[in-house]
């Protein structure tokens, strides 16, 4: 054994605007929020010698402060954390590709991705990997997306990335190769792919390339123990800023590998760190100009509704795709899962409410499908394996009730308007642009076959600003769960 030297690798991911801490009904506890988490993270730097702080993806996106700045507020709030490297995640394009690269020169800290091109000059948009010289180590980070990116960029013909598991290994393997003459200690790569995704990945790498910890986000995975697959630690450290991911490590000087570790998921709270509270007053600084801006009500609700998985039906999701439906005529609303951005909503909502919990201002189109290719759709997202917390899934209005039987794989049963779906019959279906535009990845159909019974009609440039007419004129509205979506085992 050669020179060992011990590391803390603190990290993070899918933090989504989680700026600030929050209390249980009834008390308790401060949980999470930026503050504590600078809090803790400033006293491990204190008591260690060591440490690393890195993020894997999705700072951005998912609170109003975050949406109202367009991303400008949370990378200057993540310039006070101070993160020695971040990867790329999918939201970080939300705000348009020349808005990544806007945030990328606001950051201080250096944000590494291997897989995005220009595809034209195969030139790499952003660096593929960043050294961290530390206590005579060399530590080499890259980083790799989900190729949901694509979705968000897909109508641009310049920019391309290599999606599959197969291609990003590939990638890995090019950065790897390309400093193995530098002696790099330690090799950990920062993915957005999702954690079965991870594991995959981490089976397909070469052992020559020396990754040592594959450290994930996209699919919001907690976890009580690191996975090991083909000798490579693979961790994620769930959603938000309520914990955080610890590694202690030691690496061998002589064998560049990683001969002690202890792995832990933090919980962020009162009782672990103080509060930065210059960080809560820069925070406030922010909150304060969007709270005098959107804190008008629009409505009140009977009850609370919730939102609790994607994958399923919600009460939330309910009451959006009805008001998309009533707004519009469509018979069929698919109202993607993913952009409802909260697990409760109400009773008494805001402006400010609305828009943390659907903050994405996208276009609703309206298209006309037969029976057989409506089939299709429901089919496909309803699918077992698109419902793994990575795949994109809907909600849908009250006229609608659909049958998805596990065990045959196959949609049982579509109604709607109490009437099963007719294969040569039309269908109106409404769609949010970001969906429209990648169809045939979520929905199985082209945008020809979209398009080929009757012309697109948009029904309105922000589904946003429907919900938000909607909902002012809809008091005491209530939901319950009713069976739009049904899976049989």
């Amino acid at each position: 054994m050669g020179v060992t030297k011990k590391f803390t690798i603190l990290h993070s991911n899918d933090m989504h605007g989680d700026f600030l801490a929050e209390q249980e009904a009834g008390g308790g506890p401060l949980t999470g929020g930026l503050p504590l988490l600078s809090g803790y993270i400033n006293k491990v730097r204190a008591e260690e010698d060591n440490v690393l702080y890195v993020i894997s993806g999705d700072m951005v996106q998912g609170s109003i402060i975050d949406s109202d700045f367009k991303g400008t507020s949370t990378m200057q709030i993540m310039n006070y954390l101070a993160p020695d490297v971040v990867a790329l995640g999918n939201h970080e394009v939300d705000y348009t590709l020349p808005g990544l690269l806007w945030l990328e020169k606001i950051a201080n800290f250096p944000i590494v991705n291997a897989n995005l091109y220009v595809k034209p000059y195969e030139k790499r948009m952003m660096n593929p990997y960043f050294i961290k010289k530390m206590a005579g180590f060399e530590i080499l980070f890259t980083g790799i997306l989900t190729e949901k990116v694509m979705d968000a960029l897909a109508l641009d013909p310049l920019v391309g990335t290599f999606v599959s598991l197969e291609e990003a290994a590939t990638e890995v393997g090019k950065i790897c190769d390309a400093f193995k003459s530098d002696d790099i200690d330690l090799t950990v790569v920062l993915t957005h792919i999702g954690f079965e995704s991870d594991k995959e990945l981490a089976a397909m790498l070469r052992p020559e390339w020396g990754v040592d910890i594959i450290i994930g986000g996209h699919s919001h995975t907690l976890l009580s123990e690191p996975e090991r697959v083909n000798d490579i630690l693979i961790v994620q450290a769930g959603t938000g800023t309520n914990q955080i991911g610890r590694f202690d490590i030691t690496v061998d000087d002589d064998t560049n590998s990683v001969v002690e570790y202890s792995w832990q998921l933090i919980p962020i709270d009162e009782s672990i760190a103080e509060p930065d509270l210059r960080l809560a007053e820069f925070i406030e600084s922010f909150k304060d100009i969007v709270d005098r801006k959107y804190g008008v009500i629009l409505t009140k609700l009977a009850q609370r509704l919730t939102h609790p998985r994607r994958e399923e039906e919600t009460t939330l999701g309910d009451l959006m795709a009805d008001a998309l439906a009533e707004m519009t005529g469509a018979n069929v609303v698919l109202l993607g899962a993913g952009s409802v951005r909260v697990k409760e909503l109400g009773p008494a909502v805001t402006l400010m409410d609305l828009m943390s919990c659907f903050p994405y201002d996208d276009s609703i189109t309206e298209y006309t499908v037969t029976g057989a290719v409506l089939e299709r759709m429901f089919g496909h997202w309803m699918r077992t394996e698109n419902r793994d917390g990575e795949g994109e899934c809907y909600q849908v209005n009250g006229a609608v009730r659909a049958v998805y039987s596990d065990a045959a794989h196959a949609l049982q049963s579509l109604t709607v308007d109490g009437a099963p779906v007719d294969d040569a019959r039309t269908y109106t279906v409404l769609l949010q642009g970001y969906h429209a535009k990648n169809s045939m990845s979520y929905l199985n159909v082209t945008p020809e076959e979209l398009v080929a019974a009757v012309p697109a009609k948009v029904e309105a440039t922000s589904a946003q600003g429907v919900l938000k007419e909607w909902m002012t004129a809809h008091q005491n509205e209530n939901r319950s769960i009713e069976g739009r979506l049904v899976y049989e085992a």
